[in-house]
């Protein structure tokens, strides 16, 4: 699938390991750049739901339409699917779940 960034700052994290362990620590930003890498090697969405250890999971409410991946412990990666057949993901944030 193709990826799609939807800030300068979350593409600049995932093309710049340093910057990204400046913003999150070493142990986030080294997953987030894995999870980019497998969301990009998925044929689909399916695909993407099955692999283990992701969690991959849709948002409710006022998330409805976005979807989350496990990063580490509360720390979640959250997208949406673009295109006609939902073959871009764009990257929308970084987030520590349930806050903290």
């Amino acid at each position: 699938m193709e990826i799609a960034f939807g800030t300068k700052k979350l593409e600049r994290c995932y093309r710049e390991h340093e910057y990204g362990r400046r913003t999150w620590g070493e142990a986030v930003a080294r997953k987030y750049v894995q999870r980019i890498d497998l969301l990009q090697e998925a044929a689909n969405m399916l695909e993407v739901e099955r692999l283990p250890g992701l969690n991959c999971h849709p948002l409710k409410g006022e998330r409805a339409g976005q979807y989350a991946v496990t990063l580490l412990g509360r720390w979640r990666l959250v997208f949406t699917l673009q295109g006609n057949t939902a073959e871009i993901i764009r990257i929308e944030e970084v987030s520590k779940h349930y806050g903290d």
